[in-house]
């Protein structure tokens, strides 16, 4: 399960956090990242789930929209 994080003092997505047997990891959305490649990767091939930024669970329609728009 992914979910974005938003910087608190500029309200924008910042981050992608992944959830792994309990244990939240922050990914940077850095094209060069391996584990952000991996993550657009799960979108795009529906093996993962993305949640907004306030914790709502997108379609698989809507993950994949907005893995579009990212670098």
């Amino acid at each position: 399960m992914y979910r974005l994080y938003k910087d608190s003092a500029t309200n924008q997505v910042c981050a992608i956090n992944e959830t792994v047997n309990n244990v939240e990891y922050s990914i940077p959305i850095a094209p060069a990242n391996t584990d952000y490649q991996n993550f657009k990767k799960q979108i795009n091939a529906d093996e993962a789930q993305l949640e907004d930024a306030d914790g709502n669970l997108m379609t698989a329609e809507q993950a994949k929209a907005y893995v579009a728009t990212l670098p």
